[in-house]
């Protein structure tokens, strides 16, 4: 029935009636707002990599160093794993002996759960 105390027991009949139900007791009973879900919504489509890959593109380029970053690029994440592409045989060595500090690095700065491995393909 309509909560507003001023209509009689008819006028709120007849409104149930014309709305095809009782009016609800709560109007804002089960929304939520998309902020408070946007996370699990992301994650469930597999877009939220795509968000993180731009913030690791970023981060790379400070972290890395201008000469490293020329030489190597971040070009895919998934579950926290990140693929580096690298330029040259001997740049891909010289990142595997920096690996843990790199890690460390962009685990600082996103998160350790963002990024838990770091892979290299050459390319």
């Amino acid at each position: 029935m309509s909560s507003n105390p001023r209509l009689s027991p008819l006028a709120k009949r007849v409104l149930a009636e014309w709305h095809g139900c009782d009016e609800p007791l709560d109007v804002h009973a089960g929304v939520h707002r998309a902020a408070d879900m946007l996370d699990s919504i992301l994650r469930a489509s597999g877009m939220q990599d795509g968000l993180l890959q731009q913030e690791v593109i970023d981060a790379w380029k400070k972290l890395a160093g201008e000469v490293v970053a020329s030489h190597s690029a971040p070009v895919s994440i998934r579950n926290g794993h990140l693929i580096l592409r690298v330029t040259q045989p001997t740049m891909r060595h010289h990142l595997e002996q920096m690996k843990p500090l790199l890690l460390k690095r962009l685990q600082s700065v996103l998160g350790a759960e963002a990024i838990r491995s770091i892979q290299f393909s050459l390319g």
